[in-house]
């Protein structure tokens, strides 16, 4: 009897992971399942990846961007599946089924707290990387957007196709569309245009059941859900289509900064008043981090780091009427295309616009993040008090992003979509350590800081509840029973901080289109019924 050569790899491939002396017998079934299924369906079995494989590592540390929350999780994927067709999705839902196993989904690996990664309990990876076509129409100014792209794979295809159509989202090349565009999608453009959620206009999601849905089969409740409710709650989407933007063909960008004794807390200060109402076409971006100066002292450096959508003889007489304390002056200033100011804030200036392609950055970070809106502008003694926080950890170790809302965003109601962080707001921030693998060690004095810092910063931030962003993950602020069931009073300590009311919503929802819980994490919506 012979085998034939396509079945052969799908037969060596169970062996060798019902033979493995560390397997467990429901990840063992696991597998057999899913060699069965993608046998079914003539898929090849390159896309599963087990630990027993040459490539397992790479394939899994190559979308981790923050090593702290894998260097504390006692699980490693007993498999991570990379898709190349939906049938090879409905396959790992089939399986992780019906032998319980948790279902991870990770499209770019950005997650604070790695949630697309790591798990308490024995999980698999649906790795969306080789689901990324991008297929654009100018003419509708549409594009559709498969979950495993980057946004820098988004810029790029775009702009290969018009020099004035864009997309309105994050300034990170390398984050994935997928959870970027479901949880939001803040960006140097959101006071124009808002966020990224507020242009999917579609998308095609896989259900608990294993079904294919696009916005009419699944329904407006659904459709609203995972516009900024965080798309892997309720399903796996497989792709976005958005609306495109129209955009100028010269856009000015500048970084302008000021230390202690160039008056950075008086600027910094006047800039709360601006920076939500200040011309829409502008975006004043504002880093704070702890920097050496140039007789070699610690001060504080303010980066305003600004996209203006037009030219620079446009812009400077807004900064001089409406904020002339920065002294921003024309040699500041630069004007081009919008592609190459994706490249300026990436700090990629200069370079090919082919490095927007590149999505395998390893990263040596640990990193611990938190995030908060601000509504009524912090007084100076509050910000030099910050200024000490920010000594307190090493040079350029620490930073605190303000970034400005106001403009298109505010023209949205809260519950529009889930996303309800809208009028009312100056600016958000977010809260960032890191450190190197050397300083693992004493990661504990890290945390142990930014959470110090964000206690502290709770007299000038929103309240009841006092609200976060979800694609700044923080499981500090409350998280699920991901062993057991999670209740609705359990998870609304951290559901209404990233959805405020529309949190019950979201779980109405969860409840109809997966009441089983099957799709869940440390933050995901949970049913009513558990």
């Amino acid at each position: 009897m012979q085998i034939s050569g396509s079945i052969f790899p799908f037969f060596l491939l169970a062996f060798i992971l019902i033979s493995g002396a560390s397997s467990t017998d429901k990840n063992n079934d696991f597998l057999e399942c899913l060699t069965l299924q993608f046998q079914k369906s003539n898929s090849a079995s390159d896309s599963i990846y087990t630990p027993q494989n040459a490539s397992y590592s790479s394939v899994l540390q190559s979308s981790i961007r923050n090593l702290r929350p894998a260097s504390n999780s006692p699980q490693r994927p007993s498999v991570i599946i990379t898709p190349e067709h939906e049938s090879q999705i409905q396959a790992a839902i089939y399986c992780s089924k019906k032998h319980g196993i948790q279902l991870k989904v990770r499209s770019g690996g950005h997650d604070f707290e790695g949630l697309s990664y790591i798990s308490e309990t024995p999980f698999v990876i649906v790795d969306m990387r080789n689901l990324r076509s991008i297929s654009i129409d100018t003419e509708k100014k549409t594009a559709w957007v498969q979950t495993g792209a980057t946004l820098g794979q988004l810029y790029y295809t775009i702009a290969e196709k018009s020099k004035t159509l864009a997309f309105t989202a994050g300034v990170c090349h390398t984050v994935g569309v997928g959870g970027h565009f479901s949880g939001g999608g803040y960006g140097m453009m959101s006071r124009k245009h808002g966020i990224a959620a507020d242009h999917i206009i579609d998308a095609k999601l896989i259900d608990a059941n294993g079904q294919i849905h696009d916005r009419e089969s699944m329904g407006e409740d659904l459709f609203w859900a995972i516009r900024g409710g965080g798309g892997t709650s309720f399903g796996i989407v497989v792709a976005f289509k958005v609306k495109l933007i129209v955009i100028p063909e010269t856009v000015t960008v500048f970084n302008v900064t000021r230390t202690l004794d160039q008056n950075a807390t008086q600027i910094v200060h006047r800039w709360q008043y601006v920076a939500d109402k200040i011309d829409e076409n502008l975006l004043l971006r504002l880093f704070l981090r702890s920097i050496k100066s140039s007789n070699g002292k610690r001060t504080i450096g303010a980066f305003f780091t600004s996209l203006y959508l037009g030219p620079v003889d446009d812009l400077l007489p807004i900064m001089q009427e409406k904020f002339p304390e920065l002294g921003l002056v024309k040699e500041d200033c630069t004007e081009m295309p919008w592609i190459e100011s994706i490249l300026f804030f990436a700090g990629f200036q200069g370079e090919s616009l082919e490095v927007l392609l590149n999505r395998t950055q390893v990263s040596t970070l640990y990193f611990k993040g938190k995030s908060d809106y601000v509504k009524q502008p912090i007084p100076e003694y509050g910000l030099e008090s910050i200024w000490k926080f920010l000594n307190q950890e090493d040079v350029n170790g620490a930073e605190l992003q303000f970034s400005p809302y106001g403009g298109r965003i505010d023209d949205f109601s809260d519950s529009e979509i889930p996303f309800p962080h809208r009028s009312g707001n100056i600016f958000m921030i977010e809260y960032g350590v890191g450190w190197s693998q050397e300083e693992n060690a004493k990661s504990q004095r890290h945390i142990n800081w930014i959470r110090r810092l964000y206690s502290f910063m709770a007299r000038y931030v929103s309240k009841s509840p006092r609200a976060a962003y979800s694609n700044y993950r923080d499981l500090d602020i409350g998280m699920n029973n991901i062993k057991g069931n999670t209740s609705y009073r359990q998870a609304s300590v951290w559901g209404f901080k990233y959805f405020k009311n529309n949190f019950r919503r979201l779980v109405h929802i969860k409840n109809k289109v997966d009441p089983t819980n099957f799709f869940r994490n440390e933050q995901s919506v949970p049913p009513e019924s558990l």
